[in-house]
């Protein structure tokens, strides 16, 4: 019943936390919007909005976990506390074709061999805190209006499950992510960060590599190629 009456009788402005780039996942994000009732009419209770919203999205790869009502003065972007991200690595790949196939287009298997992890954890340290990250944008026209001056509050690199993780040990393949988060990110901010501490841990060049990055601020400096796929990247959470 709800989903029949939730067509809008005037264009809903609807407002994201987070926008992702083609091929980047989200786990979940956040989004507000503005609904009129007509006069008499009672609120959409939360559950009548998250069966009603899905009815529309039933043939959409989204879904609403759940609705609140929020007072005016909110906005999903500007009222973000912090986003985090993760990074989804598969190692042990020797060819592509060793991917899983409920794995593809959901991480990034590096090619040439096992990383050195505790190299790039050396890296990440340099990473924390506030910095300008200008080599660790890619510009666009409106990237460049924006200061690249960003807090990263952490950056861990970490063992993780793989969806049927047990069925791929044996084969000698093993998960790892690359958990980061922040107040907000530049473009395309985290799939460099993540592609330079790849770099490093396939021994391409030292951690103090990523400091001397950062002080060239300098988004030409960013070594060609090495920026992570997207296919690896999720939006994991929006707080507020």
């Amino acid at each position: 019943e709800a989903a029949e009456k939730l067509k809008p009788s005037a264009p809903i402005r609807f407002h994201i936390s987070s926008r992702t780039d083609s091929g980047v996942h989200a786990l979940a994000n956040a989004a507000h919007l503005d609904i009129l009732r007509g006069p008499g009419k009672a609120p959409f209770t939360a559950q009548q909005l998250v069966q009603a919203l899905n009815h529309h999205l039933r043939p959409e790869p989204i879904r609403i976990l759940s609705a609140q009502r929020v007072p005016s003065s909110f906005h999903a972007r500007f009222c973000a506390l912090s986003r985090t991200y993760i990074y989804r690595l598969l190692l042990g790949c020797a060819h592509h074709s060793q991917i899983p196939v409920f794995e593809r287009d959901l991480c990034w298997a590096p090619a040439g061999g096992p990383l050195d992890i505790q190299a790039m954890r050396e890296g990440a340290q340099f990473l924390l805190g506030t910095h300008d990250f200008s080599t660790f944008r890619s510009l666009s026209p409106e990237a460049e209006a924006q200061s690249p001056v960003r807090t990263l509050l952490q950056l861990q690199v970490l063992p993780a499950p793989g969806f049927l993780a047990h069925h791929y040990l044996h084969r000698g393949l093993e998960f790892w992510e690359v958990k980061v988060k922040g107040r907000a990110f530049l473009y395309k901010q985290v799939r460099r960060m993540v592609g330079a501490l790849v770099a490093v841990g396939q021994g391409k060049f030292p951690p103090q590599h990523i400091q001397e990055l950062l002080e060239l601020r300098d988004s030409r400096a960013f070594p060609p190629q090495a920026m992570a796929p997207a296919s690896g990247l999720f939006l994991q959470a929006v707080e507020f």
